[in-house]
């Protein structure tokens, strides 16, 4: 009865995750954008404890320090190298098998793109990384969570054609809506 009650709270939070993911990737500002993020991010991580999924969990309570770190220090190798250290720890620490890599190249994805890349660049990145965690969601059986992630692809797929053509418009304009968090959405 109890592995019931975890499953469908883990159903619960995905789904939750699922409409946060929505909006954020549905932004061109990235402040807003990673503030989002890290909501989904606080109830992908209950749904992973919920399902079992040790590693995915670890790594996502990091991709929430990882979030607020690649928004104060962006740019530095030095904290990005960090983030990706302590990955590599939380994944060795909590590994059950293959079905934990997908996690683990989302996170290498994730960080690379947040830390050294912002606009267009980043969100490619990131799209990657949704389709590895898509894979995560998958293995553990949520629903909401491969909704969220199919959806994050798609609408990180929109949001990137958009930026794209406000940068066609007018280059100057598009650097600031993204790097200031100014702008329209």
């Amino acid at each position: 009865m109890l592995e019931t009650y975890s499953a469908m709270a883990g159903q619960f939070f995905g789904l939750v995750s699922f409409l946060l993911c929505l909006v954020a990737f549905a932004s061109k500002r990235d402040d807003r954008l990673m503030v989002l993020l890290i909501a989904a991010n606080v109830a992908f991580a209950l749904q992973f404890l919920l399902f079992g999924s040790w590693t995915a969990a670890a790594l996502t309570v990091l991709v929430i320090a990882r979030i607020t770190l690649a928004r104060r220090h962006p740019g530095s190798r030095a904290v990005m190298a960090a983030v990706l250290a302590a990955s590599g720890v939380a994944a060795a620490l909590t590994w059950q098998g293959w079905a934990d890599l997908p996690a683990v190249v989302a996170m290498v994805l994730g960080t690379t793109g947040m830390f050294l890349f912002r606009g267009i660049p980043m969100r490619v990145l990131l799209g990657i990384a949704a389709l590895a965690w898509l894979l995560s969601h998958a293995l553990v059986g949520s629903v909401g969570g491969v909704l969220a992630e199919s959806l994050v692809v798609i609408t990180n797929i929109v949001t990137i054609w958009r930026l794209a053509r406000i940068k066609r418009r007018s280059p100057q304009a598009s650097d600031e809506l993204v790097s200031a968090g100014s702008g329209p959405g």
